[in-house]
């Protein structure tokens, strides 16, 4: 998997804006991370499996938002997707950034 840098990366307030205009939120985190908690309404492929699974899984035209832990595993699925032509963002900071913004988890 490509590295994120120069990868496209939005703020957790812009994040929530762009998902509930009908962004795909997918989170790539391990299963044992999203049972800690969660992004309501994000979808699990986890790192593990995206390679083997994001064709069946993620959809192409729609913008997807990418999320992870703190942003570096979500930033390297972003490039990744970029490259294969979705139209992809990072979550900046992650699910970290978007507690700390005060925005809604839930537990997995």
């Amino acid at each position: 998997m490509p590295q994120s840098s120069e990868v496209p990366e939005i703020e957790p307030r812009e994040a929530e804006a762009r998902i509930a205009a009908g962004a795909y939120h997918v989170d790539v985190r391990e299963s044992d991370e999203v049972r800690a908690k969660r992004i309501p309404g994000a979808a699990r492929l986890p790192l593990s499996e995206f390679l083997t699974r994001y064709e069946e899984t993620v959809p192409k035209g729609t913008p997807i938002v990418v999320s992870c832990r703190s942003g570096a595993r979500s930033g390297r699925v972003t490039a990744f997707l970029l490259e294969q032509g979705y139209d992809a963002v990072n979550l900046a900071g992650g699910i970290l950034a978007w507690e700390e913004d005060g925005l809604p988890v839930e537990q997995g």
